[in-house]
């Protein structure tokens, strides 16, 4: 088990750009840059031994840059939508970049997935990770408060990806930070994943409408298409007639977790029988957003010249809710100048059959 970082990929604004290599004994190995700390690949074998690589990338790297899909990135401020661009903290408004229809979006146009972030590897008792610090200015997108934020990749033996979440502001702030990385566990080039089998633990999503802005309705979803909460083919209902999938196109939804404490704690399993590769997600925030894929189009050229088509990955983004800031009977998603953000999720990764 190490960190390797393989060579400087770019230079941007002055700041390097590296690849960086982990793995362990299993055959499993995710690269990462410290370009929007995105996760570039994960290499794993299947039920017969074969190694693909199951989350959605781009053959060129200057794709990233341009890209609206947010392959693999790493999102902040605040990941998800706010409605309008429009928060208030302290008694101030802040208006926000408007990048989503009239909504604000992952934290604006220079979002943590759009910058270089510092990087180390750095060796405790457990082995050696990667650490990425970004300093985020005063205003930077016209959040308030300086920023300094802290992100880990960690992979162990257990073959679990662990990801570390720090941060900590001199004001009263919003933050909200996840991994956009769209799985397919039959390999980023195999089609679809309608086959996939899904389990989430939650019986309830903030309710959305048209713009996919929640209405500040807790709605139950059990024995709708969006019941997951036992082991269902993403496909079975995904073209229901049923107005949250009617408006989001699919599944793009915040699915609020059950029995919520702030611990560490599994969000959602994935399966394909296919490949016999598996899926937990566990974290220690209060939603996932569960999407498909639906806008990805044959536009998006992944690694290998595959033509990246809707619903070819999917993604379970562990979250605060979207447009938490306006919604009292939200979980608060507000950091109080001088006290730390502190949030992990792991990948866990596994072949059943």
């Amino acid at each position: 088990m190490g960190i390797l970082r393989e060579r400087n990929i770019d230079n941007i604004e002055g700041k390097e750009v590296y690849l960086y290599t982990l793995s362990n004994n299993n055959n499993v190995t995710v690269r990462v840059t410290n370009y929007g700390g995105i996760i570039l690949s994960i290499l794993m074998p299947d039920k017969n031994g074969k190694i693909d690589d199951i989350v959605l990338g781009y053959e060129n790297f200057d794709d990233y840059k341009t890209t609206t899909a947010y392959l693999g990135a790493l999102v902040g401020r605040c990941a998800n939508r706010i409605a309008k661009g429009s928060m208030e903290i302290d008694g101030v408004k802040y208006d926000l970049v408007i990048n989503n229809g009239k909504n604000h979006l992952h934290g604006g146009n220079k979002n943590f997935s759009k910058v270089v972030w510092d990087s180390e590897i750095v060796e405790d008792n457990n082995g050696q990770y990667l650490k990425l610090s970004y300093f985020s200015e005063d205003l930077e997108e016209n959040y308030p408060g300086n920023l300094n934020v802290i992100v880990n990749y960690k992979l162990n033996e257990d073959n679990e990806l662990l990801v570390e979440y720090y941060a900590k502001s001199d004001k009263d702030t919003v933050v909200n930070l996840t991994n956009h990385s769209y799985f397919n566990l039959d390999g980023h080039a195999s089609g679809n994943i309608l086959k996939h089998k899904v389990k989430i633990y939650a019986k309830n999503i903030t309710e959305a409408n048209e713009e996919s802005i929640p209405t500040g309705v807790i709605r139950s979803i059990v024995k709708t298409p969006l019941d997951f909460t036992e082991f269902k083919e993403v496909g079975k209902d995904i073209n229901a007639e049923y107005d949250q999938l009617i408006f989001a196109n699919g599944y793009d939804h915040n699915w609020i977790l059950d029995d919520y404490t702030g611990e560490i704690k599994i969000a959602a399993e994935v399966i394909s029988d296919n490949s016999g590769r598996k899926l937990e997600v566990y974290t220690t925030k209060p939603g996932v957003q569960f999407y498909t894929g639906n806008f990805l189009n044959e536009n998006e050229i992944g690694k290998g010249g595959v033509k990246y088509n809707a619903r070819q990955g999917l993604c379970l983004e562990t979250q605060y809710f979207p447009d938490s800031i306006n919604h009292n009977n939200f979980p608060s998603v507000l950091l109080k100048a001088g006290e730390m953000y502190k949030h992990k999720t792991i990948y866990k990764l596994e072949v059943i059959n």
